[in-house]
């Protein structure tokens, strides 16, 4: 499990304080790119070698409670299944104990056309490395 500390700034919210329902994903987002980069998976080398991107594939969201101006929330994120070209991954965002958001994310492996791509072996691994219930997609 990585954990990600967020803060809610006031770029983050709408009118009313309460947390933009489009700030979740750029929460969620950080939280993946932190633990790829924890896992030593280098999305700019891979990018600007020509071997591929990331792209998410499939996204779903559960709006359980909103976070406010100034909350200190925590994104948790693991490893659920990782495919050849794919990896899913289920994510939470809490503030406290109290669960705000649930997601699921499948992020494909793409060439730099956009087409699928076997995402390179070594991360397969690290990916498997994360946790015994990591299962094939």
């Amino acid at each position: 499990m990585h954990r990600f500390p967020v803060r809610v700034y006031f770029e983050d919210t709408d009118l009313s304080g309460i947390v933009y329902h489009a700030s979740y994903l750029r929460f969620l987002e950080r939280a993946r790119s932190d633990l790829l980069r924890l896992l030593g998976i280098n999305q700019r080398a891979a990018f600007e070698g020509g071997a591929g991107v990331y792209a998410v594939a499939d996204m779903t969201l559960r709006f359980v409670a909103p976070a406010r101006l100034d909350d200190d929330l925590l994104v948790e994120t693991r490893c659920l299944a990782v495919g050849a070209a794919t990896v899913s991954m289920g994510q939470r965002i809490l503030r406290g104990p109290d669960l705000l958001v649930d997601a699921t994310v499948r992020a494909a492996f793409l060439t730099p056309a956009g087409r699928p791509r076997r995402q390179p072996a070594a991360w397969v691994e690290r990916y498997r490395g994360l946790s015994g219930a990591v299962q094939s997609a």
